[in-house]
C-alpha cells in the first residue's frame, strides 16, 4: 500500500477496458483524473472548492484540523444543502497528535419521545415515510461541532463559523453537481412546508453559476456562533423548530432537542493485510466495511486482477454476507447491543467465506451467528501539528425530510426513516432511540501511526467503497488518487435494517471502465447487471507520508471539489 509511488505503466491486472479516458496522462493509470495533491504543512479535501479553501484559511489563521473541519462542514451545509446541513447528523474520527490516539464521536440524534410504534401500526404503515414530519429525529450536527471544538478546538467558534456566515449573506455560485441535485430534490420535496421560501426562486431551484444567498441560515449560524450550542437545543432555535413541527402535525419537540447529547465512542478496528482500518461501531454501518475485508482477506485478490469476473464476484458475495449481518444486528447499542467483537472475528469471517460459491451468485444468505460478547458529505483535514480529522455529515435522503422551519434556513433530516417497524427487530422504532445510520468516517493506521483519513459518501454505498478503496491500494497498487478514480462496483438489493429481505440476489452495477468480457462472465455466473449513473459515492482522502513528513490529498471528479494544502 504505497500511494506515493506512481505506476508508470498499466499492469496487466489493471487494464480495465478500451473505453476512451478523459485525457491522456503521462503517469499513472488511465482512469486517474489528476495527480494527488501534496503539501508539507496542512491538507484539506472536500467536495466543494470553497469549503476546501475555507479549511485552509482557518488553519493559516492559527486554527487546527478540528477547527478547519468544523468550518468546512458549516460552509458545505450552505453550498451543498442537497446532502448536508445543521438539520442533520454527524460522525467523526479524530487523530489527536498530542495524545497519539484516535477518538470517535457519534453526534447522531434520537427519535421523538412522544412518537410510538403504535402510532405507525394504527395507521397501517409497514415503513416510515421518507418525507414530511414523521421521519424527523433530533439534528445532532451542531452539538457535534461543539463537542469537537471543546475537546480539540483552538480558535473561537465565532471565528470558525465566520466564513459560512459571510458566504450565506453575500452568496456563492452554485456548482454543477449541486445544481443537478437541487433540481432533483425540488421535484420531490418542493411542496414540503417552508422549503420553497428558502430554496426556490419563483418556484425554480438555483441553476449552475447562479449566486445563491441564504440570509436565514446566516442569522442562524450567527446566533450559534455568538450564543453557543444551547441556542440551538434549548433556546430560540429549538422553540422555532418545536412550534413549526407541531403546526404541521409532527412530534419532534423542544424537550427532544433540550435532552440531546452526543456520545464519544471507541473506534473499532480490523487488520487487512497489515493495515488497520478503523470505523465507528453501531448505530453506524462502519463495521460492514471491515466485515467485507475480513471475508476477502481469505482470497488472493491481486492474482484475480482488478477487471476480472472472479474478483467482482467475490467482492459482491462478501458484501451480501456482511449486509445480512448488518440487517440483523446493527442498531442503537443502548437498546440492542450488536456483537461487534464477534462480527469482526477472523475465524467467523473464514466460516462466512465458505458460503461463497466461486462460480455462482448467491440469491439469498442467512445472517451469521457470530461469537457473542458480554446524498451526505464527507471531508477530511490535517494540520501542521499532525492532527487529522475524518468527518461525515448528512441529511439522509438528499435534502432530508423537506421540512424547513420558518426563518432558520435549513432542512431537518429524515434519518428516522431508517427504523424498522417489525417488533423484535434490533432496529425497531422506539422513542428516544437512535436509528440505524449509513454515514461512516474511516481511518487507517499502520504500526500505531496515523496513515490515512478517508471516506466515501453515499448511503449503503459507503462500506462497499471503503473496502474497495483499500483493496485498490493494497491489492492492486493504486495511489491515493487512483484508488478513488478507479471504476467502482456497487451491489444493491441486500437485506436491510428496515426489515426487507434479499431473495433474488440483488443487482450489480459497474461503472464504465470494466470490460464487456467481464460483464458477460458475471451474467453467466448468475449476477443481474444494471446500468446506473451517479450512485457510486464521493471520495476524499488524506495520506500522511511519514518518511518525507508531507501530506497527500485526493478528491475525485464525481463531485465538484478538490484537495489542496499549504
Amino acid at each position: 500500500m504505497k500511494p506515493f509511488l506512481v505506476s508508470l505503466t498499466c499492469a496487466a491486472t489493471l487494464c480495465v477496458s478500451t473505453m476512451a479516458a478523459a485525457a491522456d496522462r503521462i503517469t499513472g493509470h488511465h482512469f486517474a483524473t489528476r495527480s494527488e495533491a501534496m503539501a508539507p504543512n496542512a491538507m484539506a479535501a472536500t467536495s466543494q472548492p470553497l469549503a476546501t479553501q475555507v479549511a485552509l484559511d482557518i488553519m493559516q489563521q492559527g486554527g487546527n484540523a478540528i477547527d478547519a473541519a468544523i468550518a468546512a462542514n458549516a460552509v458545505l451545509g450552505l453550498v451543498e444543502p442537497t446532502g448536508n446541513g445543521i438539520g442533520g447528523d454527524l460522525f467523526a474520527i479524530v487523530w489527536d497528535a498530542e495524545t497519539e490516539q484516535l477518538y470517535g464521536l457519534n453526534a447522531s440524534g434520537r427519535s421523538p419521545q412522544s412518537l410510538t410504534l403504535d402510532y405507525f401500526k394504527q395507521r397501517g404503515l409497514d415503513k416510515i415515510p421518507a418525507r414530511g414530519v414523521l421521519p424527523l429525529s433530533v439534528p445532532g450536527t451542531v452539538d457535534g461541532w461543539f463537542e469537537l471544538h471543546e475537546k480539540f478546538g483552538a480558535l473561537p467558534m465565532a471565528q470558525v463559523l465566520a466564513p459560512a456566515i459571510e458566504y450565506a449573506r453575500q452568496g456563492f455560485p452554485v456548482t454543477e453537481v449541486i445544481a443537478y441535485y437541487f433540481e432533483r430534490n425540488a421535484a420531490v420535496i418542493g411542496e414540503q412546508p417552508g422549503f420553497a421560501e428558502v430554496f426556490l426562486k419563483d418556484g425554480q431551484p438555483p441553476q449552475k453559476g447562479e449566486r445563491f444567498r441564504n440570509p436565514d441560515l446566516a442569522n442562524t449560524l450567527e446566533k450559534i456562533a455568538n450564543e453557543g450550542r444551547d441556542v440551538f437545543y434549548r433556546g430560540e432555535i429549538a422553540r422555532t423548530i418545536d412550534a413549526f413541527v407541531a403546526e404541521h402535525g409532527g412530534f419532534l419537540s423542544y424537550d427532544d432537542l433540550a435532552n440531546h447529547t452526543s456520545t464519544w465512542v471507541e473506534p473499532v478496528s480490523t487488520n487487512y493485510r497489515g493495515y488497520d482500518l478503523w470505523e465507528l461501531p453501531p448505530n453506524t454501518q462502519g463495521i460492514a466495511a471491515q466485515q467485507i475485508l475480513n471475508i476477502l482477506e481469505n482470497y488472493d485478490l491481486a492474482a484475480m486482477g482488478f477487471d476480472s469476473a472472479e474478483y467482482i464476484h467475490h467482492f459482491v458475495e462478501a458484501k451480501k454476507l456482511a449486509f445480512e449481518d448488518r440487517a440483523k444486528y446493527y442498531a442503537d447499542p443502548e437498546f440492542s447491543a450488536a456483537p461487534v467483537t464477534g462480527l469482526l472475528d477472523k475465524d467467523y469471517a473464514k466460516e462466512r467465506a465458505k458460503l461463497i460459491d466461486p462460480n455462482r451468485a448467491g440469491k439469498a444468505y442467512e445472517p451469521g451467528n457470530p461469537p457473542t460478547e458480554g446524498d451526505t458529505i464527507y471531508l477530511t483535514t490535517a494540520d501542521q501539528q499532525g492532527n487529522m480529522v475524518s468527518l461525515i455529515q448528512s441529511n439522509y435522503r438528499g435534502m432530508g425530510s423537506g421540512i424547513t422551519p420558518t426563518g432558520l434556513g435549513f432542512v431537518i433530516q429524515n434519518r428516522g426513516e431508517l427504523f424498522a417497524l417489525q417488533e423484535g427487530h434490533a432496529n425497531v422504532y422506539e422513542p428516544g432511540k437512535r436509528p440505524f445510520h449509513t454515514i461512516i468516517p474511516a481511518f487507517v493506521t499502520k504500526d500505531s501511526k496515523p496513515l490515512m483519513s478517508y471516506g466515501v459518501m453515499g448511503g449503503a454505498t459507503q462500506p462497499q467503497m471503503h473496502a474497495q478503496i483499500l483493496i485498490n491500494m493494497i491489492d492492486f497498487g493504486m495511489n491515493l488518487q487512483e484508488a478513488g478514480d478507479a471504476p467502482r462496483i456497487l451491489h444493491t438489493g441486500s437485506s436491510q435494517p428496515t426489515g426487507e429481505i434479499m431473495a433474488d440476489g440483488g443487482v450489480v452495477s459497474l461503472e464504465n471502465g470494466f470490460s464487456a468480457a467481464t460483464r458477460r462472465e458475471l451474467i453467466k455466473m448468475g449476477h443481474t447487471l444494471q446500468e446506473a449513473v451517479g450512485p457510486y459515492g464521493g471520495y476524499q482522502a488524506i495520506w500522511k507520508n511519514h518518511e518525507e513528513d508531507v501530506y497527500y490529498g485526493a478528491s475525485e471528479s464525481r463531485k465538484d471539489g478538490h484537495a489542496a494544502g499549504f
